[in-house]
């Protein structure tokens, strides 16, 4: 199984990919490709820069790193209640070339942040909307404090509770693929 994980965030230092890249590590006998959104830069999406650049070819590489995998884990960072500008971008920019832009994967949908509630309000958004844009959520997950519930040295969560959640639903999510 090739997993395709990364996080809504272009922080060098992002939580949520820290979050992403042990969710992965999860998955029994799997073949993980971290991406890293900084790889992925484009300027701020508009129809008016569209038609002076067309289909960027960073959007389709992309959409074909999606278009070679067996599931996505992605991890998105909350802005202000929503979801970055630079995952929103590089989703606006690949969903102009005609297809959708999760391409039926199943996904992995989560969140982190350091406050109480762990991303809701991103997952709560993009759940709904996720499916619509071709994605198969196959779970939802929410980190809350990350900085008290996430052990960076070692990369995993030290919350057992919360710990026991994700790997009950990526063993649910692996024996569904």
């Amino acid at each position: 199984m090739k997993i395709l994980t990364f996080a809504g965030s272009n922080s060098k230092n992002s939580i949520n990919k820290k979050l992403a890249v042990y969710a992965s590590s999860l998955f029994e006998g799997a073949e993980v490709e971290v991406l890293d959104l900084n790889d992925y830069e484009l300027p701020l999406f508009s129809v008016d820069r569209e038609k002076e650049l067309g289909k960027p070819e960073l959007a389709t590489k992309f959409l074909q790193k999606i278009a070679n995998c067996d599931l996505i884990v992605l991890s998105l960072a909350e802005h202000n209640g929503n979801l970055s500008v630079a995952f929103k971008n590089i989703f606006d920019w690949s969903s102009r070339q005609g297809i959708k832009v999760f391409q039926q994967k199943p996904t992995l949908l989560m969140a982190t942040s350091n406050g109480a509630r762990g991303g809701k309000s991103v997952l709560g958004i993009t759940e709904n909307r996720f499916p619509f844009d071709g994605a198969t959520i196959k779970g939802v997950f929410s980190l809350p404090k990350f900085s008290e519930n996430f052990d960076v040295e070692s990369n995993k969560i030290t919350n057992l509770e919360l710990d026991t959640e994700l790997k009950n639903l990526v063993e649910k999510i692996q024996s569904e693929l």
